[in-house]
C-alpha cells in the first residue's frame, strides 16, 4: 500500500529523520558562528566591505569547489565524503575557537577560517542533497528539500537570538566552541546509516573527466542552464540583506548583538512559514511565478530595511525576506533534483550551488562597496532594483515546472560480445548506426534525431552527425565517438526511461525487417609503428 505524500511525509523514513534531527544541532551551530564571526569582525574591522566579506568568504568556497565535490559525491560513497567533510569543519572550528581564545585572531585570519568553514560546506552540501533522494522515495522528494529548508530555518529562527546572547555574555570565542560540538551529533547518525550502493562495474571516472562530464550534461540541458541563472541572479541580489544586517542592526537606536539575533531570528520564522507553504504554492502557480514573486517580494524587503528607520519595519522585511528565500531556492533544487538522473545529480547539484553561491559571494562583496561607497540605503535601493530587473528576465527565459519524467536506469542495453579482446581503456571507439527511414517518415524523423544528438553528446558522445546516402535516400547513418572502450559501455548505461522515448519512436519508424545495424569500431593508426593493433583500417565490432 502507497501512503499519499505530504509535507511530513519523508519522516516515515526512519534515516531521514534522524539526519534531520542530528542536521537542527549543527545548524544551530553554524548559525552561532555565523552570529559570533559578523560580530567579531565588527569590532576588529569595522568597515562595511570587510563585515560583508564575512558571507562571502563562506559562499565563495562553494561556488570555487562545488563541481570537483560534485564529482566526488558521484563517484565515490556519499556516506564517507559527508562525514569527512564534517570531521574537518569540526576541526576548523576548534582552530578557530583556540585562536579567538588566545588572542591570535585578525581580521584576514577570520576570513580564513571562515573560508575554509566554506570548504567543508562546499565538499558536504553535494553529497548531503543527492543523498535525499536515497532517503526518501521520489514522491517525498519535494516535500524532503522543503523539511530541510524547515530544518534550517527553525534553528534560523532561535539560533542568531541564542548566538546573540552567547557573543553578548560570553563573547565570539564561546559561539565558535558551540559550534565545534555541534558536529559531533551528525557526525554519530551519518556513522549508523547503512547506505546501499550498487556494485560498480566500471572503474571510477577520473576527477577532471568527471567534472567534464557534469558540465556537459548541464550545458546540454537547457533547462537546468535557466534554473542556474535564476539562481544565481537571485543569490546575487537576496544576499545583501544578510550581508549588510550586522551594520543595519549595529546602527539602529537600540543596535548589538542581541538586536542582530532576534532580526535573523525573524528572518527565520518568514523562511519557515515559507517552507510550508512552498507545497501550497507549487500546486497553485508555476514555477517562474513563484521566482517572479521572490524576487518582487525580496525588493520589498530591501526597501523596507532601508528606510524603515526602526527594529519593527526592519523586521517586517526580514520576514519577507525569509519566506522569498525558501520559496526561491527551495523550488530551484527541487527543479534540479527532479530534472536531473542519478549518475550525474551531484554534479547537476554542485553546478546550481555554484552558480547560487557565486551570485552570493559576488552580491556580497558588490553590495558591501557600493555600501561603503555610498551608504547602506543606497546599496539596498540599488539591489531592490536589481531584483525587480531579474523577475523580469522570466518573460523571455521561464522556468520550467517541476520534470515528471522518468529518470530511473533504462538497463535495457547489454554489453555485446566482440571479435576482439578490448580492454577498458582501448579506443577511441567509433560508432555507427544504419536506419532505414520511409520518405514520408523523413521530417519525424529529423525531428526525433535532433532531440536524440542532444541525449547521445550530453551522455557523452562526441561528434555526431547524420548522413544520407545519396544513392539510396532511404539509408541513414548516424555517427558519433567516444574516448575509450569503458566510456562506451558508460555512455549506454546512462540512458533513462526517459530518454527510451525519443529512441524507440526512431526505432519504429526504421523500415528493415532487422533492428538497426550497429557498428562498433576502434580506430586504429595508419602507421604501423605506433602502438596497438596494426591495423590501417577501422575494425568492425559488430
Amino acid at each position: 500500500m502507497v501512503l499519499p505524500s505530504s509535507p511530513l511525509s519523508p519522516f516515515r523514513s526512519p534515516v531521514f529523520r534522524a539526519v534531520w534531527f542530528a542536521s537542527l544541532a549543527s545548524n544551530l551551530g553554524g548559525l552561532i558562528q555565523s552570529v559570533g564571526a559578523a560580530w567579531l569582525m565588527t569590532s576588529i574591522a569595522p568597515s562595511a566591505d570587510m563585515i560583508a566579506l564575512v558571507q562571502a568568504s563562506t559562499t565563495l568556497p562553494v561556488m570555487i569547489f562545488s563541481l570537483a565535490s560534485g564529482a566526488v559525491a558521484d563517484n565515490f560513497n556519499r556516506k564517507r565524503v559527508m562525514m569527512t567533510a564534517q570531521a574537518f569543519m569540526l576541526v576548523v572550528s576548534l582552530f578557530l575557537a583556540l585562536f579567538t581564545y588566545f588572542g591570535w585572531i585578525t581580521p584576514w585570519m577570520l576570513l580564513g577560517f571562515t573560508f575554509l568553514i566554506g570548504c567543508g560546506t562546499a565538499l558536504n552540501n553535494p553529497s548531503w542533497q543527492a543523498s535525499v533522494g536515497e532517503m526518501v522515495p521520489r514522491s517525498d522528494l519535494p516535500h524532503a528539500v522543503a523539511l530541510n529548508s524547515v530544518n534550517f530555518n527553525l534553528t534560523r529562527s532561535v539560533g542568531p537570538a541564542i548566538g546573540g546572547i552567547i557573543v553578548a555574555s560570553a563573547g565570539a570565542v564561546a559561539a565558535f566552541a558551540v559550534n565545534a560540538l555541534s558536529y559531533l551529533p551528525l557526525l554519530f547518525v551519518i556513522s549508523r546509516w547503512k547506505l546501499e550502493t550498487p556494485p560498480r562495474t566500471l572503474p571510477r571516472e577520473t576527477l577532471l573527466s568527471a567534472m567534464f562530464s557534469g558540465l556537459r550534461y548541464v550545458a546540454m540541458s537547457p533547462q537546468i542552464e535557466k534554473v542556474l541563472l535564476r539562481g544565481f541572479l537571485f543569490g546575487f541580489t537576496a544576499i545583501i540583506v544578510l550581508a549588510l544586517l550586522p551594520i543595519v542592526a549595529r546602527d539602529l537606536p537600540n543596535g548589538g548583538p542581541l538586536l542582530y539575533g532576534l532580526l535573523l531570528g525573524c528572518y527565520g520564522i518568514g523562511a519557515v512559514g515559507g517552507a510550508f507553504l512552498g507545497g501550497k504554492v507549487r500546486q497553485m502557480t508555476s514555477n517562474e511565478n513563484i521566482a517572479r514573486g521572490s524576487f518582487v517580494g525580496f525588493a520589498v524587503s530591501a526597501t523596507l530595511i532601508a528606510y524603515g528607520g526602526n527594529e519593527a519595519f526592519v523586521a517586517l522585511g526580514m520576514l519577507i525576506g525569509g519566506a522569498c528565500w525558501v520559496l526561491a531556492l527551495s523550488m530551484f533544487n527541487v527543479t534540479v533534483q527532479l530534472a536531473t538522473p542519478r549518475w550525474v545529480l551531484g554534479r547537476a547539484l554542485a553546478l546550481y550551488q555554484t552558480a547560487t553561491f557565486g551570485g552570493m559571494a559576488l552580491g556580497s562583496w558588490t553590495w558591501g562597496l557600493v555600501a561603503e561607497s555610498h551608504g547602506i540605503s543606497v546599496a539596498l535601493i540599488s539591489a531592490a532594483a536589481v531584483m525587480l530587473a531579474s523577475a523580469a528576465v522570466g518573460l523571455s527565459l521561464p522556468l520550467p515546472n517541476l520534470s515528471r519524467d522518468n529518470l530511473e536506469p533504462l538497463n535495457r542495453w547489454k554489453v555485446p560480445s566482440l571479435a576482439l579482446d578490448l580492454q577498458g581503456r582501448s579506443g577511441p571507439m567509433a560508432i555507427m548506426i544504419e536506419h532505414i527511414i520511409p520518405e514520408n517518415y523523413t521530417e519525424r524523423f529529423l525531428s526525433l534525431m535532433h532531440e536524440r544528438r542532444r541525449i547521445i553528446r550530453r551522455d557523452g558522445g562526441r561528434n555526431w552527425e547524420l548522413l544520407r546516402d545519396t544513392q539510396h535516400p532511404e539509408q541513414w547513418i548516424e555517427t558519433y565517438h567516444v574516448p575509450t572502450w569503458n566510456d562506451y559501455v558508460r555512455h549506454n548505461q546512462r540512458r533513462t526511461q526517459a530518454d527510451a522515448i525519443i529512441y524507440d519512436a526512431v526505432r519504429a519508424l526504421h523500415a528493415g525487417s532487422e533492428p538497426p545495424k550497429v557498428h562498433r569500431m576502434v580506430v586504429r593508426p595508419t602507421d604501423p609503428r605506433e602502438p596497438g593493433l596494426q591495423t590501417k583500417t577501422p575494425v568492425d565490432l559488430g
